[in-house]
């Protein structure tokens, strides 16, 4: 974080606090709580001064989660906001098309 956040830290996330500190631990919680977690990355946008990803989460003895990550970033290229959205990965669908 202190090498890619700016100064000032905004999370949309209602589960974590603004700022780099309060990133910093709850990411170290969850991966103390959620050992073997694993994000796949499947698409990647950018446009201007934001960056989207669209990732596959497995959470190990849990739901898998389709999720989306946005990312703002100042002028010297340090993220300085942050939202996303989960989506828990179920057994049924009204299609074929999947969630990737």
């Amino acid at each position: 974080m202190e090498q890619f956040a700016g100064d000032e830290y905004i999370q949309h996330n209602p589960h974590v606090p603004d700022g780099k500190e309060a990133f910093i631990a709850y990411f170290e919680r969850m991966a103390s709580e959620y050992p073997g977690k694993v994000t796949h990355f499947k698409r990647a946008f950018a446009e201007a001064d934001h960056v989207i990803l669209h990732c596959h989460q497995i959470w190990l003895g849990g739901d898998d989660y389709a999720g989306i990550d946005i990312f703002r970033f100042d002028d010297n290229g340090k993220v300085v906001e942050h939202w996303d959205v989960l989506q828990v990965i179920g057994d049924h669908s009204e299609n074929g098309n999947g969630l990737f």
